[in-house]
C-alpha cells in the first residue's frame, strides 16, 4: 500500500464543490471514480481544504491510499487520462510516508479573491472573478482589512452553516492589491471557517465603494453577529491557491 500525494488544479463552475455532495457533482467524486477506472481499488480522496460550489482551486494538496503498484509518473498521466473532459488536472504526484496527511498535516493555507473592476462585462473571466462595476479604492481596502488580521472571534464572518468547533481564528495575512482593472485580495491562516473569506471580501467591497469605513468594519468583527455583516462575495472569484506543509512549500503557479 503506497500514499500518494496529489496536486490538483480545477475550475469548480460544474461542481458543487471539492467535497462529495448528494446533490450534484463533485471534485472528489471524479477523481475516485477515475481512481476505481484505473486500479479497480475504491479509494478516498483526502484533501487540504474544502470547496463551495463554483470556487477554484490552483494547487489543492491531497492525498490517496493505493494497493496498485504504480509509479506517480504513471499514476498522474491515468488519472489525468481519466477525468477529460471535466476540468480537473492532477499537476503533481509523489509517493509520501504512510503518517503524511493532506489535511491534518498542513499548516497553513492561501487564497486569492479576484474582482474585475470595469463596467464591460466579462468574456474571458465569466464564471472566474466577480464584476464591480463601481471605483474600488484597493488602497482603503487594504488599509481596513488589517483590523481583521490577528487572533479573533470572527462568527460574523462565518456561515451559519459552519461546522468549526470554534469561531476563533488567527489571520495570517489579509492584503489588497490592484493589478490593472483587477483587485486580488490575498488571505492566509492556518484554518479557515464557512465563507470566511468571501465574507471579508463583501464587507472589503463595501470599503472600497464607500459604503462602509475602517471603523464600520471594525464594529462588524467585534460585533461577533452574523446579522452584522453586509455581504458575502460570490464564490466564483476565490481561488485555492496553496497548502502549506512543516518539510516544504508548495509554491502556487
Amino acid at each position: 500500500m503506497n500514499r500518494f500525494a496529489l496536486t490538483l488544479e480545477f475550475d469548480g463552475t460544474p461542481f458543487q464543490g471539492l467535497q462529495r455532495q448528494r446533490h450534484g457533482p463533485s471534485v472528489q467524486q471524479a477523481v475516485e471514480e477515475a481512481l476505481f477506472r484505473i486500479a479497480g481499488e475504491t479509494v478516498t480522496l483526502n484533501s487540504a481544504g474544502r470547496t463551495d460550489a463554483g470556487v477554484h482551486a490552483l494547487a489543492m494538496r491531497c492525498h490517496i491510499d493505493l494497493e496498485k503498484d504504480i509509479t506517480p509518473f504513471r499514476l498522474m498521466g491515468a488519472i489525468n487520462a481519466q477525468l477529460r473532459p471535466d476540468p480537473i488536472a492532477v499537476t503533481a504526484c509523489e509517493i509520501v510516508p504512510d503518517d503524511w496527511h493532506a489535511r491534518f498535516s498542513c499548516t497553513g493555507r492561501r487564497y486569492l479573491y479576484r474582482i474585475v473592476n470595469r463596467r464591460a462585462p466579462l468574456a474571458l473571466l465569466r464564471d472566474r472573478a466577480w464584476q464591480v462595476s463601481p471605483a474600488l479604492d484597493a488602497d482603503a481596502m487594504h488599509r481596513a482589512a488589517q483590523v481583521l488580521v490577528g487572533h479573533h472571534d470572527f462568527t460574523t464572518f462565518r456561515s451559519v452553516h459552519c461546522q468549526a468547533a470554534d469561531p476563533v481564528k488567527s489571520l495570517d495575512l489579509l492584503d489588497v492589491e490592484r493589478v490593472g482593472d483587477e483587485v486580488h485580495i490575498h488571505a492566509a491562516a492556518r484554518s479557515f471557517l464557512h465563507h470566511q473569506v468571501r465574507s471579508m471580501v463583501g464587507c472589503l467591497k463595501l470599503v472600497g465603494t464607500g459604503t462602509w469605513d475602517k471603523a464600520r468594519l471594525a464594529a462588524a468583527l467585534a460585533a461577533r453577529d452574523r446579522a452584522a455583516l453586509g455581504l458575502n462575495a460570490p464564490p466564483y472569484g476565490l481561488y485555492f491557491v496553496e497548502a502549506i506543509y512543516p518539510d516544504s512549500r508548495e509554491e502556487s503557479q
